[in-house]
């Protein structure tokens, strides 16, 4: 894009608001252009909360945290942090003669300054311009007016969540019986063996040949899964979980089951040049600054982490510990019984710890036998109240979950001393199938409560899907616990989504949804410090916005009202990408035009 276009795209959008327009035109030192907009921002803060009857209803509320966000940009010492200043940005693109040695403003960084400057005046436009009927009623004629509206809502909210496939659907029952005897099939093996677990971990799909012999792939499938091998990335898919899949390759309705398990080039690439690379750290959790001792993670007083084991029946390709997650046969994956033994005695001899999350890798790929010890020895910690056990096998290897297991984990659950818990992880509700209800339901049974962490990707994210999947989720005795923004890495990009749709969706969706349905929290777990919440505007900051069209976030550390801790800063998914993704995927962006107005 040339200077004159540039120029005439950043006039048609200060155009919104005179006084920033003149601000920006006249000529004169930056620092004074900035005290002059901060000054205009004061007064529209405070004409807004004195009463500014130019501003329709609700729109204020778009205006102040528009105006919060834009003087939080204003800031030197966020320019600072993001490496960037946006006014100077913005009066070089409108002053400079020469703006080649300037990064190129991204269609994406227009869409962001102007939906940041109409907030700021109040013209989001995103309300009907009139009020619904019952505000001029009472009583009953109000209430059934107030009723038909909610009733349109919920009816609009059906219309989106159905357009999703559910695994207990009748047709989709009925092909997954095709796609297991298909894979029975091809191995050789009985309706008997597909019921027992240990069946299921001797025939993990590891390559491509096998699993382009039961599904078809796409091309760009074939070679990340080729390429998986040869450059000795973990790659696995259970058989189980391979009948969840399609046969055709068009993703329609698997694309999240599939995404699950099936790299995107770009993922394999990057693990590769990561790997290869000597200063490249790939522990992007900064899990080393945070375990005091091998197989031990720590980053709240009461709660510790403990990994016996890296590595699953299954690999999920944007796994947050794909740095060091072992190949599934691997004999390295397991933690030596020695430093297990010192991590063990270690949460023994730290008595403020009350909570362990046994996790990894997926525990449950142990035998009955190697979990029930370890259960038994943190069992006999007195100050340990609560266990977590993170798996995925109840969504990806079902017949795992069988009665003696749960008999003896049952074992250490003992209400009013100690709880055990099962942390599981459902991405879509095209993985529940009749055998995860009996995987889910032999817990619940024995008094052990079912807990989902969602973690929120492009292949969860369009309008009321993480919805659906929790109202399913609560049907089959699973209760919504997280849902985790996607980790920042490179490899994943391709999974990655805004945090403002991550805040939309809670705000506009899941409240649409009764209580006992939304009951999870969103969170960003930041590198080294911990879980953000999202939801809490008091716990981050948009302090820039990027040529890119990009925000940058500073996020707070839990403790902040607690001890002297650093913050983190983070770039974001563009909002402008996400949208032209989704769009490229048949969705009408309208539907998400909200989204700009959520920090």
């Amino acid at each position: 894009m040339g200077k004159e276009r540039i120029q005439k795209k950043l006039f048609s959008i200060l155009d919104a608001v005179p006084e920033l327009r003149d601000i920006f035109v006249a000529q004169g030192p930056l620092e004074e252009k900035r005290r002059q907009i901060r000054y205009f921002l004061s007064d529209m803060l405070y004409a807004i909360f004195e009463d500014q009857p130019a501003i329709p209803p609700l729109e204020w509320i778009q205006a102040r945290n528009a105006i919060n966000v834009f003087r939080n940009i204003l800031s030197k010492r966020n320019e600072r942090l993001a490496g960037f200043s946006l006014i100077g940005y913005i009066n070089d693109l409108l002053h400079r003669e020469d703006l080649s040695a300037l990064p190129a403003p991204h269609p994406g960084f227009f869409a962001e300054f102007e939906h940041l400057l109409r907030a700021t005046v109040g013209k989001t436009g995103v309300y009907a311009e009139k009020m619904p009927a019952f505000h001029k009623y009472e009583g009953r004629k109000a209430a059934k007016l107030r009723s038909a509206d909610l009733s349109r809502m919920a009816k609009n909210t059906r219309k989106f969540s159905d357009r999703y496939a559910c695994g207990l659907d009748n047709d989709v029952i009925r092909k997954r019986f095709r796609n297991k005897a298909r894979i029975l099939k091809y191995f050789g093996a009985t309706e008997l063996e597909w019921e027992k677990w240990q069946w299921h971990t001797r025939h993990i799909i590891r390559d491509v040949g096998t699993l382009n012999d039961l599904v078809e792939l796409t091309d760009e499938e074939y070679e990340a899964v080729r390429l998986a091998g040869e450059y000795k990335i973990p790659f696995g898919i259970t058989p189980y979980y391979l009948s969840l899949m399609d046969f055709e390759s068009a993703r329609e309705r698997d694309y999240a089951v599939r995404a699950q398990v099936i790299p995107p080039l770009h993922y394999v690439r990057k693990m590769k040049e990561s790997r290869d690379s000597a200063d490249c750290s790939m522990d992007f959790m900064l899990e080393h600054d945070t375990s005091p001792i091998d197989g031990i993670t720590r980053r709240y007083p009461n709660i510790v982490i403990l990994k016996p084991v890296l590595t699953c029946p299954q690999i999920c390709v944007y796994c947050q510990r794909n740095w060091e997650i072992e190949d599934v046969y691997s004999k390295e994956a397991a933690l030596g019984q020695e430093k297990l033994d010192r991590a063990i005695d270690w949460i023994a001899d730290t008595p403020e710890i009350n909570e362990v999350l046994v996790t990894g890798g997926d525990p449950l790929i142990f035998s009955n036998e190697k979990l029930e010890k370890i259960l038994s020895r943190l069992s006999r910690i007195d100050h340990v109240e609560r266990i977590r056990i993170g798996t995925r096998t109840p969504v990806t290897l079902p017949q795992r979950i069988t009665d003696s297991l749960v008999r003896r984990i049952n074992r250490f659950h003992n209400p009013g001393k100690r709880e055990i818990l099962i942390i599981t992880h459902f991405e879509h509700l095209y993985e529940i199938t009749p055998q995860t209800i009996r995987a889910v339901q032999k817990f619940r049974q024995h008094g052990m409560g079912v807990y989902n962490q969602l973690v929120y990707t492009f292949y969860n994210s369009r309008k009321f899907e993480a919805s659906a999947l929790r109202h399913k989720l609560r049907l089959i005795g699973v209760t919504p616990y997280y849902t985790f923004n996607t980790k920042g890495k490179e490899e994943t990009d391709n999974y990655r989504v805004p945090i403002a749709r991550l805040l939309q969706e809670q705000h506009e969706e899941a409240r649409l949804m009764p209580g006992s349905v939304r009951t999870d929290e969103i969170v960003f777990n930041v590198p080294r410090l911990g879980k953000n919440y999202l939801r809490a505007s008091q716990h981050h900051d948009v302090i820039s916005l990027l040529p890119d069209g990009r925000r940058v976030y500073e996020f707070h550390p839990w403790e902040k009202k607690l001890a002297l801790v650093d913050t983190y800063v983070y770039t974001d998914v563009s909002i402008y990408d996400y949208l032209r993704r989704l769009r490229a995927i048949g969705e009408n962006t309208s539907d998400y035009r909200t989204i700009w107005y959520y920090y």
